[in-house]
């Protein structure tokens, strides 16, 4: 059961390039243009025209994302956040975050985040939040900055804000602990349609935090998540049919939602699949699926990866076995392709 990876909420900024903005609110978010319609973006870009330069950078960016050349996008980004436009200065301040196309420098992120998020732009609001939370990006660690400006962008609905308010409140990080107010704030986020947020009143509902234990509305909560594309709540699924929490167990349920997670390199389950695999749940015992899945975990630094593959390898080893030692797993790249096929194979909700 997974309740919330913290890294991979502190290291991901919003590059507000229209994706994450559903529901959110006021904030004005262009998107990159169609490839038919970039040329016509050219002329009032290189004419001065703010947003035009802004919708060109996005489109250069969107068009090298996978090949990592950002030239182009830095430049007109650039001339854009020169003119004072917020969305162009939370860009480019992503960009030096990242390293994308410029030398990594933080300190010209947190400047231009701060020239955006002072125009009450929600997304650099937010992600200044993120900057002082975690401490990692050239500035100390510092939760009551950090709640100050996930406030701010809650306040304008911002959802990647409003969730951090109530995560905040459910830690007691800058704040009294008032797991009512995260119930609140949680509650607002997913209103706006935030998955992670959805996950989360999942947990509460399933641990009885702030309300009383429920674990249908904990699955209905995971199911919303899940079909939002949260892998978190995807092996929570999982984790509530092979163990029987609310509803009848069933392995075969709990394999297929395992596996939509591990097909998105959730840890949890792929850990999760190495047990079910070494005893046979659902499946007939299987050491080298076994092996695979805990080592896919480890690999990620899962402590339960870890220890299961451990614990695993000696248990061989007492019997002689020398699959652990000799690295004898064919656990291939064509195997995990397989499972992840298996992934989107069979039902995924009761009947």
């Amino acid at each position: 059961m997974n309740f919330r990876a913290r890294a991979a909420v502190a290291g991901i900024f919003v590059l507000a390039l229209g994706a994450r903005t559903r529901s959110q609110g006021p904030v004005e978010t262009l998107l990159p243009p169609a490839d038919d319609d970039v040329y016509a973006l050219r002329r009032p870009a290189e004419a001065g025209d703010a947003k035009a330069q802004y919708a060109l950078a996005s489109y250069y960016f969107r068009g090298r994302y996978l090949t990592l050349e950002h030239a182009e996008a830095v430049t007109w980004y650039q001339r854009s956040a020169d003119q004072g436009f917020a969305p162009a200065e939370n860009q480019l301040a992503t960009m030096y975050e990242h390293g994308f196309g410029v030398v990594r420098n933080f300190k010209l992120a947190l400047a231009y985040f701060r020239k955006a998020a002072d125009q009450g732009y929600a997304p650099a609001e937010f992600n200044l939040g993120v900057m002082y939370e975690s401490g990692n990006y050239g500035v100390k660690r510092d939760y009551n900055q950090a709640f100050a400006w996930y406030q701010k962008a809650a306040d304008q609905n911002w959802s990647d804000g409003e969730r951090e308010v109530a995560y905040f409140y459910q830690c007691g990080f800058a704040v009294k602990q008032d797991l009512e107010q995260a119930l609140a704030w949680y509650r607002r986020s997913a209103g706006h349609g935030n998955a992670m947020a959805e996950n989360q009143l999942g947990y509460f509902a399933e641990e009885g935090w702030g309300e009383p234990k429920n674990y249908n509305e904990a699955l209905s909560w995971y199911y919303k998540a899940a079909e939002h594309g949260n892998d978190t709540a995807a092996e929570n699924i999982g984790y509530m049919f092979q163990n029987g929490l609310g509803v009848a167990t069933d392995y075969a349920k709990a394999l297929d939602w395992y596996y939509k997670a591990a097909a998105e390199g959730n840890a949890d389950a792929e850990n999760q699949l190495g047990w079910m695999y070494q005893y046979g749940q659902g499946v007939k015992p299987d050491h080298a699926n076994a092996l695979g899945w805990y080592g896919l975990a480890a690999e990620q630094g899962n402590v339960h990866g870890r220890n299961n593959l451990q614990a695993f390898c000696d248990q061989l080893d007492e019997r002689g076995d020398e699959a652990c030692e000799t690295g004898g797993s064919p656990f291939t790249d064509a195997a995990i392709a397989q499972a992840q096929r298996r992934a989107y194979v069979g039902s995924s909700q009761p009947n």
